[in-house]
């Protein structure tokens, strides 16, 4: 009776999340529903006796292959407008394909299952133990479905890093534009660093240019922000209205 409770409360979790894969339109929430759907998964096959398949699932899949594509989408930053551009030629062909044939074998694996002989988990583990059975399957009888099976996480991969492709719509700025470009702005020389000839070094204190004044371009806009909000200003008052100042100006400028 709980293994049936377990299974379908874990079954209608799982194709939430599944539906969730594909129909959210930020990868990083695809990526996160794919993430519940291996956890699903792993408490699955610890309903059904099988610890190491359980530990390989969250271990492996959960913890390392899905984890790293889900920070490699927080690095880079796709939105969903990215998802829409189609940056290589004929990608929409070949994914119908592939559909075609993931359908097809789900067709058969589902026709297997309700049309093929029940053989039960003793006589599959019969041959030495589970492991020795498991691996046994997996290096002999299914180990072209294994290498398949690690192809298709490359593949995850790749697709991973087309979702981070972007096409350069301008030229690259060349180190001779860069610095043409400074010198005809309004700052050619480096901006100074935050702490410079001040009684502190820390990111947060606005530097003081050799005369004594306050130099408002060196005070970081973020870390400004959250003193002026928070009220952690400093007690010398010129550092303190250097600082609201150039918050001033970034609301002006927004």
């Amino acid at each position: 009776m709980g293994e049936q409770v377990t299974f379908w409360v874990l079954a209608v979790v799982s194709v939430a999340a599944a539906l969730g894969v594909v129909f959210s339109r930020k990868a990083v929430y695809s990526a996160l529903m794919l993430g519940g759907v291996m956890l699903c998964l792993s408490v699955l096959y610890a309903a059904q006796d099988a610890p190491f398949l359980a530990a390989v699932q969250i271990i492996v899949y959960t913890g390392a292959v899905m984890m790293l594509f889900l920070f490699v989408l927080m690095l880079v930053g796709v939105d969903s407008s990215d998802s829409f551009v189609e940056t290589l030629k004929g990608q929409r062909f070949w994914a119908a394909i592939a559909g075609l044939g993931f359908a097809s074998l789900i067709i058969l694996a589902v026709g297997n299952v309700v049309f093929g002989n029940a053989k039960g988990l003793a006589a599959a583990t019969g041959q030495g133990g589970y492991i020795r059975s498991l691996a046994g399957q997996i290096f002999t009888r299914h180990v072209f479905a294994f290498e398949v099976t690690s192809a298709l996480l490359i593949t995850a991969a790749l697709g991973a890093m087309v979702l981070a492709h972007r096409e350069r719509l301008t030229a690259k700025a060349t180190q001779k534009d860069l610095s043409r470009a400074r010198f005809q702005g309004d700052q050619p020389s480096p901006l100074p660093g935050p702490g410079t000839y001040a009684r502190s070094n820390a990111i947060d204190m606005p530097a003081l240019l050799p005369d004594g004044s306050v130099s408002e371009k060196s005070v970081n806009r973020y870390i400004a922000r959250y003193d002026v909000e928070h009220g952690h200003l400093p007690a010398d008052p010129k550092l303190a209205e250097a600082i609201k100042h150039s918050v001033e100006v970034e609301e002006e400028s927004k």
